[in-house]
């Protein structure tokens, strides 16, 4: 069962999915259902003997193409709707092992044209209002399944982190004429006290407000309202500049740094041209090499976030162990 629950006081939609209780979890290590078929002939969600990039169906779907219908009635106060959009899974390789630091920086620039594909196909969908691309890392994040891979969802409504983010550029475009991530970047970028890495086209730096000690942003320098407005050369750029921010992660503590990497970019209804612009953002446990970032009482509770790192130490401590270029 899945389905859209209201709630009136936030003012955003809860995904209600009891099937995913009964998703995979830590298989045993001689079986992965994002490998290659097995000799011994039991399934996978993949069937080619070898893959560079691929692309699969979510087999415990938060959002169905075909949802059920509700399981209660809603009413005034509490709407219910379908669980109506598409959730993808995006396999990185077909090697199981690899550590994604280590994999070469062409395999990052094929991602990059993948996500656009993603986005402009599912972004078709009548039913879709946004493609959020996004990658739990490490078991820290909850991950279950240890196959290198992102997510997609395609959802039928706008998430309510990005309408507040769309809200904010757009009522600062109406005052200002200008693109707030445009002016923010630019600024970022000339102060350079948090700037991690760089190049043509994208920026990383971690965020004057960041909320997690070795929070990055990865931001396009020109305004790009999504990931499809990004050139060969700007999705080139991209895939290089990804390599360097995850060398620099894993080489941080001498280990692979788990995190959730989330994108940020305009709603597939053609709104927020003008204001919704391209970035990335991770989100990394870690505040020590043995210490997490819990959400507890401050971040939960109230949504106010306390950080126990000066956003331009951490950005100096990862600038100093990005690589120069990435083959």
């Amino acid at each position: 069962m899945s389905e859209l629950r209201w709630n009136p006081v936030l003012r955003e939609w809860t995904i209600t999915a009891t099937h995913r209780q009964d998703r995979t979890f830590k298989p045993p290590k001689d079986y992965c259902p994002f490998c290659p078929p097995r000799d011994d002939g039991v399934p996978t969600a993949i069937t080619e003997d070898d893959f560079d990039v691929a692309v699969v169906e979510n087999g415990f779907p938060s959002l169905q193409e075909n949802p059920p219908e509700p399981a209660v009635d809603g009413d005034d106060h509490h709407p219910v709707e379908p669980a109506e959009g598409v959730c993808e899974v995006v396999l990185y390789t077909s090697d199981h092992d690899t550590v994604a630091s280590e994999l070469p920086a062409s395999k990052f620039r094929k991602l990059a044209a993948v996500w656009a594909d993603r986005y402009e196909e599912l972004g078709a969908r009548d039913e879709v209002e946004y493609v959020f691309l996004f990658e739990n890392k490490g078991e820290e994040m909850g991950v279950t399944l240890e196959h290198p891979h992102g997510q997609i969802y395609a959802y039928p409504f706008v998430p309510p982190t990005i309408e507040r983010e769309l809200a904010s550029s757009a009522s600062y475009h109406e005052e200002h004429g200008e693109c707030l991530f445009c002016d923010l970047i630019a600024a970022e970028v000339a102060a350079d006290e948090r700037v991690v890495a760089e190049n043509d086209s994208f920026a990383a730096v971690v965020p004057f407000s960041a909320r997690y000690a070795y929070e990055v942003h990865v931001y396009a320098k020109e305004h790009r309202p999504s990931i499809a407005d990004l050139s060969a050369d700007e999705r080139a750029d991209l895939g290089d500049l990804l390599k360097r921010l995850l060398v620099a992660y894993d080489d941080l503590f001498g280990f692979e740094m788990p995190y959730v990497m989330s994108t940020h970019q305009q709603p597939t209804d053609g709104t927020g041209e003008e204001y919704a612009h391209y970035h990335l953002e991770f989100y990394p446990p870690y505040r020590t090499a043995d210490k997490l970032k819990y959400l507890a009482g401050s971040e939960r509770g109230a949504g106010t976030f306390i950080n126990n790192k000066l956003p331009e130490e951490a950005a100096s401590e990862l600038a100093a162990l990005v690589p120069e270029s990435v083959e």
